[in-house]
């Protein structure tokens, strides 16, 4: 595969035969991503798709699933997504399902009956960064879109037909918000019955802007335990409205090489046993902040216990 950048797709699609329709990602504004800002977004060309397939055809490929990469391929325009499921269609006729990232406002863009015929065209799964179930969260942290327009997309989705797969991340309310943000996601997960959750804990980055929010004191990120913590409080509560709905959900905290899996509300009290003994592990333990991409700043607290970052002082 012809690919740029570093490959990014949802656990669920290992084993998806991955076909890139773009680099980089149409939107690229979410404060704590790092995914794709060393990258110029473009479109590939439908001739550079098209001889991908072939190639994975004459190597007698014959994909149930496909995923089209990169981030926010959904926000493709309607017609060249059609050309590129027409294709797919032709070359894998064998296919049954082509899921791939969108956004909110990717989804708004599209008429419902573009929905539809994108789901006639076998389109299943689309993955969504939901994150936060904060308002304010999702403004601070420049998501293209807020709770009331979350609803309303992921309505037309499952009118559609289409399956909704939430993306979600413990740690981005910051430091003193992990329980309210619990609450807000387990109440937006249980009206929006997402097939798929998946959670991965926030990194924080060095090379992306939310980074300089942490060096000015207008975001104090939450510590390792604290995330587990939230999770906790978020599995406890969910439970979906749909009648006979199941979750199955991923909880990812790689910083601490941590997973949680299960089905909800099946799961559950075996989730929460792992998750309560991850707690015990590290309660009463210095913090452990998730920095990547060089030394970890040190956390000082001053007299009145507020947090400050002295990004002066080294740490091993």
């Amino acid at each position: 595969m012809d690919y740029e950048g570093q490959i990014c797709r949802a656990p669920m699609e290992r084993s998806s035969f991955m076909l890139p329709v773009m680099v980089g990602c149409s939107y690229n504004q979410c404060k704590f991503c790092n995914l794709f800002r060393h990258l110029k977004y473009r479109e590939l060309p439908m001739e550079q798709i098209e001889a991908e397939l072939k190639r994975v055809r004459e190597l007698h490929g014959k994909p149930k699933k496909i995923f089209l990469g990169d981030g926010n391929a959904f926000g493709l325009k309607t017609e060249k997504l059609y050309e590129i499921l027409d294709l797919i269609a032709y070359y894998f006729p064998e296919c049954e399902g082509i899921n791939m990232d969108a956004t909110v406002t990717s989804i708004l863009h599209k008429s419902q009956e573009e929905l539809e015929m994108l789901a006639r065209k076998k389109v299943k799964h689309l993955y969504l960064g939901i994150e936060s179930g904060l308002d304010d969260v999702l403004k601070f942290m420049k998501k293209d879109h807020d709770l009331a327009q979350a609803y309303q997309a992921i309505d037309r989705l499952h009118e559609a037909g289409l399956i909704y797969d939430a993306h979600i991340m413990t740690g981005v309310a910051g430091k003193g918000r992990g329980m309210e943000n619990a609450e807000a996601l387990a109440q937006f997960l249980n009206r929006t019955n997402p097939a798929h959750v998946v959670n991965f804990s926030m990194f924080l980055h060095k090379e992306v802007p939310l980074y300089q929010d942490i060096r000015q004191g207008t975001f104090v990120p939450a510590d390792e335990l604290e995330t587990i913590r939230e999770e906790y409080h978020l599995i406890e509560r969910i439970a979906p409205e749909k009648a006979g709905a199941n979750i199955l959900y991923d909880g990812f905290h790689d910083f601490i090489h941590v997973r949680v899996r299960g089905h909800l509300p099946g799961d559950k009290e075996k989730m929460l046993a792992k998750l309560n003994g991850i707690i015990q592990e590290y309660e009463g333990k210095e913090p452990i902040y998730s920095f990547v991409q060089g030394e970890c700043p040190d956390l000082e607290y001053c007299d009145d216990g507020k947090a400050v970052w002295d990004m002066d002082r080294k740490t091993s």
